[in-house]
C-alpha cells in the first residue's frame, strides 16, 4: 500500500507509492491510451480499421476495469493513488514546460 491516509475527511495524504501501485498506474494508462486509440480509430477508420478501433476499444475497456477492481478490491484506496498519479503527472508537465521555456529563452537571447 503507498501509505496514503485521510485527512479532514475527503484529503489524501501519501508518502509515495509501491510496486502495486505502480503497476495499477501503468495498466490504468494503458487502459486510457487503448481507449482512447479505439475511439480515435473506430470513429475515422474504415473496414478493417474500424474493427480495430473497436478492439482497442474493447481491450482498454476490460484492461481498466480489471486492473481498478482488482487494486480496490486488495488495497481499497485506487481513487488516493489516482489522485496521486495525477498530480504527479501534471508535476512532470509544469516542470517539463517550464525547462522548454526556459531552454527556448536562453537559445532566442544567444
Amino acid at each position: 500500500m503507498s501509505g496514503c491516509t485521510s485527512v479532514a475527511g475527503s484529503a489524501w495524504t501519501c508518502q509515495g507509492i509501491g510496486l502495486l501501485e505502480f503497476l495499477i498506474i501503468l495498466a490504468l494508462v494503458f487502459a486510457l491510451f487503448m481507449i482512447l486509440a479505439g475511439i480515435f480509430t473506430a470513429y475515422f477508420g474504415s473496414g478493417k480499421s474500424r474493427t480495430i478501433g473497436v478492439v482497442l476499444l474493447v481491450v482498454g475497456l476490460v484492461v481498466g476495469l480489471f486492473a481498478g477492481y482488482e487494486y480496490h478490491m486488495t488495497s481499497g484506496h485506487l481513487l488516493a493513488v489516482v489522485e496521486e498519479a495525477a498530480l504527479i503527472l501534471i508535476a512532470a508537465v509544469v516542470g517539463a514546460l517550464i525547462a522548454v521555456g526556459l531552454f527556448l529563452v536562453a537559445i532566442m537571447k544567444s
